[in-house]
């Protein structure tokens, strides 16, 4: 007799998966709330809030990003049951 399929495992919500998603969703929402930048000071080194704010946020998109990589590469291992 032919066996049984395996079930599919589908999408499941895991806390890791809920980090990975606030990660890749916080710089979205800090440059969609405009008001809470839309100012000039405090000034940084000469360079008016609304400006070094967004910069900043190039740099933790960078380190969010990667950090939900990490995290997401982590979680794939744990489902594949550590065979990588």
């Amino acid at each position: 007799m032919s066996q049984a399929p395996e079930a599919s495992r589908g999408p499941v919500v895991t806390p890791m998966r809920v980090v990975i998603a606030l990660c890749l969703l916080a710089p979205f929402v800090a440059m969609l709330w405009v008001g809470s930048y839309a100012k000039t000071d405090p000034a940084f080194i000469g360079i008016p809030f609304f400006y070094w704010y967004q910069m900043a946020w190039v740099i933790i998109s960078t380190a969010l990003t990667m950090t939900a990589y990490k995290l997401w590469q982590r979680d794939q291992r744990a489902r594949q049951g550590g065979t990588r």
